[in-house]
């Protein structure tokens, strides 16, 4: 309630702790004791609670959060099997309901179920509250020093923030009342079971596949004689631009890979499966497909990074190439699995995109794309400055090499919107902070105004 008022940042992970406790405890009062795989996905998620902590940007803090509560799921219903991944997050939602009930009821019976026995309880702590007021205010006025301390330290609570404050305590009380709800009587998802589809004969199921890997060998092929014989013959021959080849390709691509794997998914489901040649079928006709298709993976990064080269970094390009190299990294997992089993298969894949979420957000998304567009500025002067005027504060530190006037008008309006906006300590990122102090040492020059700024755009602009 005081604490998310004034923003993210490290709030989440200060109100997560004592939740996760909660949950720990409801827990152990169930008589539910944590397995290894519990403890992965719930430091797993307070881990990635660590993101909106580091980084301004709000969009990787955005997919950090949604994982957080993903894995969080996982940690309370302690699912392994791909039902158990896909459906575990429907039991936080299912405890929304039940859990306060629940909390109410455990009141009533830890209290005798006598309104008088909480008495004592409330009295109590408002004496405390009272007492603290009354004596941090005095302590407060006699010393400057302590009220700069308190200043600092006590969360914002003033009327006009009231009723949000209020709509923040019910989410924070029936958000740990349903998270240790769950972990005291989780939804079982494993326990529900999917009918195998009906095995096919293996003519059947072969053909199709075969001739799909054959296709693949023929696209791989021509990639290969493309890689060393140059792309200037083939734009020659196409008539396309570089950008425009590269650009194509890359969607193309990563769509043969989404459906490469869902591919692979009815193929397990249909698979023949009678004996140990019907095994070994499946196993050499799936596992060239998913080689081929990691090609195919290569080639959609070479043809993104041909796009950057020609145009610069975004938002979106870093993000699909992300999500390629993390479907890369699937089709390896799936043939791990044809060998090793497939037991840990959907912890396997799951545990991995969390990873890659951390990883994501760690790395600074906002702060790379700036670093590779200085980069290309140094090479080639071209400069996207109204791209990088709309990045996050984690791009400040890339964006302060560059070269006056331009550094200026790059930073202007971040540094005009953080004097504005001035957040207590823990509302405040370490990418902020970050960008405060370089800020606060090199403010952007007042020179910099809006016509030097617009003419130095189209100056710079990608033609």
């Amino acid at each position: 309630m005081l604490l998310l008022g004034e923003g993210l940042a490290l709030n989440l992970l200060l109100v997560a702790i004592p939740v996760t406790l909660g949950a720990y405890f409801a827990a152990g009062a169930a008589a539910r004791r944590p397995r290894p795989w519990t403890l992965v996905w719930g430091a797993g998620a307070l881990a990635l609670l660590i993101v909106p902590a580091v980084r301004d940007a709000e969009w990787p803090s955005f997919l950090a959060v949604v994982a957080a509560v993903a894995v969080g799921s996982l940690a309370l219903h302690g699912g392994r099997t791909w039902t158990g991944m896909f459906f575990g997050p429907i039991g936080l939602f299912t405890s929304l309901l039940t859990g306060p009930g629940w909390g109410w009821r455990g009141v009533r019976e830890r209290t005798g179920g006598a309104r008088g026995n909480l008495g004592p309880i409330l009295r109590a702590i408002a004496v405390a509250a009272v007492l603290l007021v009354v004596f941090g205010a005095l302590f407060a006025g006699a010393d400057a020093a302590f009220a700069d301390l308190l200043e600092s330290l006590v969360p914002d609570a003033s009327v006009s923030g009231g009723p949000w404050h209020v709509v923040l305590f019910a989410v924070g009380v029936v958000g740990a009342l349903t998270a240790a709800y769950t972990a005291a009587a989780p939804v079982q998802w494993d326990r529900v079971e999917v009918p195998p589809g009906r095995a096919r004969g293996r003519v059947e199921w072969a053909l199709p596949l075969i001739v799909l890997a054959a296709l693949f060998a023929a696209f791989n092929a021509v990639q290969l004689v493309v890689l060393f014989g140059g792309y200037d013959a083939v734009l020659e021959k196409t008539g396309q631009t570089y950008s425009d080849y590269a650009r194509q390709g890359f969607w193309q691509l990563l769509l043969v890979t989404l459906l490469t794997l869902l591919v692979i998914v009815f193929a397990l489901r249909w698979a023949p499966r009678d004996g140990s040649r019907d095994r070994t079928l499946v196993r050499a006709v799936l596992g060239t497909l998913c080689a081929l298709a990691l090609v195919v993976v290569a080639s959609a990064v070479r043809r993104m990074d041909m796009y950057v080269e020609a145009y610069g970094l975004t938002r979106l390009r870093i993000s699909v190439v992300s999500v390629e190299l993390w479907l890369g990294l699937v089709i390896v997992l799936i043939m791990a699995a044809g060998v090793l089993g497939a037991r840990w298969l959907p912890r396997a894949v799951l545990a991995s995109a969390a990873a890659g979420v951390l990883v994501f957000g760690i790395m600074s998304p906002d702060g790379l794309i700036a670093e590779r567009n200085v980069q290309r500025y140094e090479q080639t002067g071209k400069f996207d400055l109204d791209y990088a005027r709309g990045l996050s504060d984690d791009a400040v530190p890339a964006l302060d090499k560059l070269d006056e006037p331009l550094r200026s008008c790059a930073l202007k309006y971040t540094a005009e919107y953080l004097e504005e906006d001035v957040k207590p300590w823990y509302a405040t990122s370490w990418g902020e902070a970050r960008a405060r102090r370089i800020l606060d040492d090199w403010e952007p020059s007042p020179e910099a105004d809006w016509r030097m700024c617009s003419r130095l755009s189209d100056e710079l602009a990608y033609r």
